[in-house]
């Protein structure tokens, strides 16, 4: 795991500026603290800042081919490095390894494979190729996007890092918003592949490589999840045992690590499982989780992950999330991230993280549950919609009116929340529909064609599934795995998500809707996998999820800083108290925080941004260099 950066210049040409290569690493020091190491000439330099999880003492990255023409860096893991070693190591091939780890195995299967290695790969990874014989750079992101990866390319010279406030480091690095990853950012709250809300800077999408030579820049999949989606289905309620032996397989693999390793945890059914399925595959050993508390009424659920712990018998952490912690992540997230995220989820994540790298660099998170096994109470709300619309209108009306009176709370999913959000948008289409519940500050016009399209070569006979591959395809790589992996890796810190391995998701993918939501319980097939494993009260129980009391917020302690930045009549409605718009005014709050952290000029009450001005200063090769 690391933080990985580079700069390639096109047609022979010397770079630009090699200096900023050691600013790149520099910048993306929390991701690799245990060290740094740049390789290359005028021409190339790669690098990497390493977070030691895997062989080491002899994992430096950078690695080299024998004949030091095919350079390597990679951030993550690869979790069948043993098998690629031993396959590269057999007579006719004995690939000279110069280490034990599982990211040099890369190498010799692009000597072999070329670009058609890195489907051979099964794991998380945002990986880079320099092959100095052909000219040609080769980048390339896991299927999920569990691990990020940006480039740019600037008059022929292509950078790429792990984060966007690396390549913000150069100064010919243009500073102009996006419009459309603008308008997108206020329909979903965060900014969908392959935009970033800088132009010019974009983002790898998940299951892609790119490969740069002799300047043409060309992006491919490597793996479809539409095709995935389109094979018929191998599971069903009868075979639940089926897919427990398969979460089981993908938790035993992303338990390798050379360093101690815990789980986040909330009580839950996803993060329940993983920790039994951790302690069946680690007989004997105490796993450490971990649990936030918060001191708002309504919010707290870390009794219920305490339960679990005391079943399975964890070396269990409880993390407080009281005004002042989640203001001092706040002040961290917001100052560190150069792209803006609307999930207030961040915070408290940042915090689990941050008490977690006391005792362990790895964590196991349950991310990809609830996207592919149909978890949240939104894809019954849909349901709802359908049979709601068949109501006669007056009566709708009548209900409408009542509803729209009660007054306004600020607690964790209210029956008043929770019918205001549903009478909102219930009318809509659904992709509209399922947009405003999610909290849309605004959908504006060709937001709605432009994410329809991630569907195309979907199946379109099951309109509950084409909600739940939507939020696979968007909400999940975009939102919570950023969320997740900026979270932990600013306390340098891994995350792994084990619903998210390859066997997992191809299981999973083709699966009627019927069997992960039947009826009114979300998560079917899922909790048939886990009884004998998991307790039956936490499999039962309903599902709250990880929130943060925003909506009071709003109205105390950052009500200040809520007046300073948002320009909205939004916020004069939440302040009285007709109506609760914390999930609409949290993201406008975040993008207006990082318009002012990296200076960039956007009106956020309009809802046009203007002229952009220059971000700020950039702070503070080759042969090989370490540090």
């Amino acid at each position: 795991m690391c933080g990985i950066f580079g700069a390639i210049a096109s047609h022979g040409a010397s770079l630009r500026h090699p200096d900023r290569i050691a600013r790149m690493a520099a910048s993306l020091q929390h991701r690799g603290p245990d060290g740094e190491c740049i390789v290359g000439h005028e021409r190339a330099r790669i690098g990497a800042r390493r977070l030691a999880i895997m062989d080491l003492t002899t994992g430096d990255q950078p690695f080299q081919s024998p004949d030091g023409k095919i350079w390597m860096v990679c951030n993550g893991e690869i979790y069948n490095a043993a098998d690629l070693r031993r396959e590269a190591s057999q007579p006719g091939w004995n690939y000279p390894f110069r280490s034990r780890g599982d990211i040099e195995t890369i190498v010799p299967f692009y000597e072999r494979y070329g670009v058609d290695a890195v489907a051979r790969l099964e794991g998380m990874f945002g990986l880079a190729i320099w092959d100095d014989a052909r000219g040609r750079l080769v980048l390339a992101r896991d299927r999920a996007g569990e691990k990020p990866l940006f480039w740019a390319d600037v008059r022929g010279e292509l950078r790429f890092a792990s984060e966007i406030q690396a390549l913000l480091e150069y100064p010919d690095q243009p500073r102009t918003v996006n419009r459309k990853a603008l308008s997108l950012y206020r329909a979903l709250g965060y900014v969908p592949a392959p935009y970033t809300m800088f132009e010019g800077i974009h983002k790898l999408p998940p299951a892609s490589v790119l490969t740069a030579q002799e300047g043409r820049v060309e992006i491919r999949q490597y793996w479809s999840p539409a095709a995935a989606a389109a094979r018929p289905p191998r599971l069903s309620p009868n075979n639940a045992g089926v897919l427990r032996e398969t979460l089981l397989r993908a938790v035993q693999r992303e338990l390798m690590s050379d360093v101690p390793l815990g789980v986040f945890t909330s009580g839950g059914l996803d993060s329940s499982l993983l920790v039994a399925a951790a302690a069946r595959a680690m007989p004997g050993e105490r796993i450490h989780t971990y649990a936030v508390r918060f001191t708002e009424p309504g919010y707290d659920e870390s009794e219920y992950a305490e339960a679990v712990t005391h079943d399975i018998a964890t070396v269990h952490h409880v993390v407080t999330a009281d005004d002042e912690s989640l203001a001092r992540a706040l002040d961290v997230v917001t100052r560190s991230l150069a792209e803006p995220l609307g999930d207030p989820a961040v915070l408290p994540t940042w915090l689990l993280a941050d008490a977690a790298r006391e005792q362990v660099k790895v964590i196991l998170s349950g991310e990809g549950a609830d996207e592919l096994f149909g978890g949240y109470p939104t894809y019954l709300g849909h349901r709802f919609a359908e049979r709601w619309q068949r109501v006669p209108g007056t009566f709708r009306s009548v209900v409408r009116w009542a509803v729209d009176r009660w007054p306004s709370s600020t607690g964790k999913m209210t029956l008043e929340f929770m019918l205001k959000q549903f009478l909102s948008a219930a009318e809509l289409p659904w992709l509209e529909r399922h947009l405003t519940w999610l909290g849309a500050a605004a959908i504006e016009d060709g937001a709605i064609p432009e994410l329809a399209g991630k569907l195309d070569g979907f199946p379109h006979d099951d309109l509950l599934n084409r909600m739940m591959w939507f939020d696979f395809l968007t909400y999940l790589p975009d939102d919570l795995l950023v969320k997740v992996d900026r979270a932990t890796m600013l306390a340098s810190v891994e995350a792994r998500a084990p619903y998210l391995d390859r066997e997992v998701m191809e299981l999973v993918l083709p699966v009627a809707s019927s069997v992960k939501v039947h009826g009114f319980t979300t998560k079917a097939i899922l909790k048939e996998a886990a009884r004998g494993l998991v307790p039956d009260r936490v499999i039962d129980r309903q599902k709250r999820g990880l929130s943060v009391p925003v909506a009071r917020w709003l109205n105390t302690g950052l009500a200040p800083l809520a007046d300073r930045l948002l320009r909205t009549p939004l916020l004069a409605e939440h302040r009285a108290g007709r109506r609760n718009h914390a999930r609409r005014l949290w993201p406008q709050l975040m993008l207006a925080l990082w318009a002012e952290r990296w200076n960039v000029q956007l009106d956020v009450g309009s809802g046009r941004d203007s002229q952009t001005q220059r971000v700020g200063a950039p702070r503070s090769g080759v042969h090989r260099e370490s540090r």
